[in-house]
């Protein structure tokens, strides 16, 4: 096995891990939403959708054999996750400034238009408010955990790729 089958390997094993983890998101927010009471907000669902993406793309990038299909995929989730980095952003910021509304007026419509809104209601429908304050989870709020998730892998996604591809043959 030459030394560019086993880099291209382990990027494709770190994309199948990142979409396992994007996956588990999603579920833990399902579980927060249909267990705990704790209804999504349009940025809720934005920042799902976003991870959603970077889960497709990451299992599309893993099945991929070529160096360039590989990154061609990497940059569509490093593109998805700071859409999410965005969102979550706002989310986080609306938090701390409560009189911003986070758009439910302008949002809800939208989000709730999406095509997975309408074929899975219960995981991309908006239920709720920016605003609302959840019980923290070690000290942080759950936007301010989806913006270090999504800024993870904004900056973890290129540096591991670009480490494997210069490590020394």
């Amino acid at each position: 096995m030459s030394d560019e089958t086993m880099r291209l390997g382990r990027e494709r094993r770190y994309l199948v891990l990142l979409g396992i983890i994007c996956l588990a998101l999603i579920g833990g927010a399902l579980y927060m939403q249909v267990v705990l009471g704790e209804a999504p907000c349009p940025l809720c669902i934005l920042q799902r959708y976003a991870l959603l993406l970077i889960a497709l793309f990451a299992f599309i990038g893993a099945a991929m054999r070529t160096r360039r299909s590989i990154t061609v995929f990497e940059t569509l989730v490093v593109i998805c996750a700071l859409a999410g980095v965005a969102a979550a952003g706002h989310h986080v910021y609306t938090q701390f400034y409560p009189a911003v509304s986070c758009g439910i007026d302008v949002l809800q419509p939208i989000v709730d238009g999406l095509p997975l809104a309408k074929i899975f209601p219960l995981g991309f429908q908006v239920d709720g408010f920016c605003s609302t304050p959840y019980p923290p989870i070690l000290g942080l709020s759950l936007a301010q955990w989806a913006l270090v998730a999504f800024v993870l892998v904004v900056v973890l996604v290129p540096l591991l790729t670009s480490r494997n591809r210069k490590a020394p043959r």
